[in-house]
């Protein structure tokens, strides 16, 4: 079967949830199927993606999306009260090209990633599934709760806007696919029982623990420009780590992820790293005594709770377990 992958971002590197899920998809269908890739990118250069993904892929198209373009985009789906989010992902030459794309390698099936991209694929004729992944609207009904007074409207804006387009773009698509069981029920309609569940996993020979010795007390992972991430950090440092330095002056904690914000590069002080971009999650893990994931705003399954299970980590939400099982 010919399918055609419609990503909003390049799936690689894998720094994101996102990218995570869509890449090991797109390596596992190969086995069976060929696969033919569109993806939307913020830059012009994805060689390294491209020679990764070329292992999988029978063809691939990235497409680039400016700053200028999305800021547009993102004014005309405001106005018709479409998610924001979704005019920030789309752009009226990329749906040419990938029209083109599609008039061209004739898929027998298309998958999309996350209603962002719905919009491009969801007048076509072709069987076609979307992959919730897992419910926006939840995350950012969240985001608002924890927002600064001046941005609750915004995100409940949004919120409402994601909700409402996650019903409206059910009944588009054949098949509909999500990672978790209780996201599928926040899906807002009626039908949501017919959503597949595809969870994540993790891969065994590369999260596997060895034994290293211990160099870090607490380990807390991810996409460090990600919001949740950022907002789990802040309270990691600010709440958490205080009070536990206290009882334990030498205690450590590393923030270990890609793209540091502002907002967590701020965080470094005595005890607290932040490593930035590694090369090996895995390593981290096996450096570390405790995975910390004082989540708060995410929805859906974290890889990161897959990945320290896998390390063999111990796991803690509060600082009082934490105080106890030191």
């Amino acid at each position: 079967m010919k399918i055609l992958v419609v990503l909003p971002r390049v799936p690689f590197p894998l720094e994101k949830g996102d990218k995570l899920r869509a890449y090991h998809q797109i390596r596992l269908l190969s086995k069976n199927h060929e696969i033919y890739l569109f993806a939307l990118s913020d830059k012009s250069d994805n060689s390294e993606a491209e020679v990764e993904l070329e292992r999988f892929c029978k063809k691939i198209v990235f497409h680039k999306i400016g700053v200028a373009v999305r800021i547009c985009q993102t004014a005309v789906f405001a106005l018709k009260g479409l998610p924001l989010q979704c005019g920030w992902f789309y752009s009226r030459v990329a749906q040419k090209k990938l029209n083109r794309f599609i008039s061209e390698i004739k898929p027998d099936h298309i998958y999309c990633q996350l209603v962002r991209t719905a919009e491009y694929v969801k007048d076509s004729l072709l069987p076609k599934t979307i992959d919730y992944q897992d419910v926006l609207s939840k995350g950012m009904a969240r985001r608002a709760e924890a927002a600064p007074w001046y941005l609750k409207p915004f995100f409940r804006m949004e919120q409402k806007r994601l909700a409402r387009y996650e019903e409206n773009i059910f009944p588009y698509f054949d098949n509909k696919t999500i990672i978790t069981g209780v996201d599928r029920d926040l899906i807002p309609h009626p039908q949501h029982d017919e959503i597949h569940v595809i969870a994540n996993g993790v891969d065994f020979e590369k999260f596997s623990y060895n034994g290293e010795p211990k160099e870090f007390d607490l380990i807390f992972t991810g996409n460090m420009s990600y919001p949740p991430n950022v907002d789990a950090a802040e309270f990691i440092v600010k709440q958490i780590f205080p009070k536990l330095r206290e009882r334990f002056p030498d205690l450590t904690v590393v923030l270990a992820g890609a793209n540091p914000s502002q907002k967590v590069l701020a965080l470094r002080q005595n005890g607290v790293i932040v490593t930035g971009w590694v090369d090996s999650m895995a390593d981290y893990y096996a450096k570390s005594k405790i995975f910390i994931a004082p989540m708060h705003l995410g929805t859906g399954l974290q890889n990161k709770l897959l990945e320290a299970m896998a390390m063999r980590l111990r796991a803690s939400r509060s600082p009082m377990s934490l105080m106890a099982r030191r």
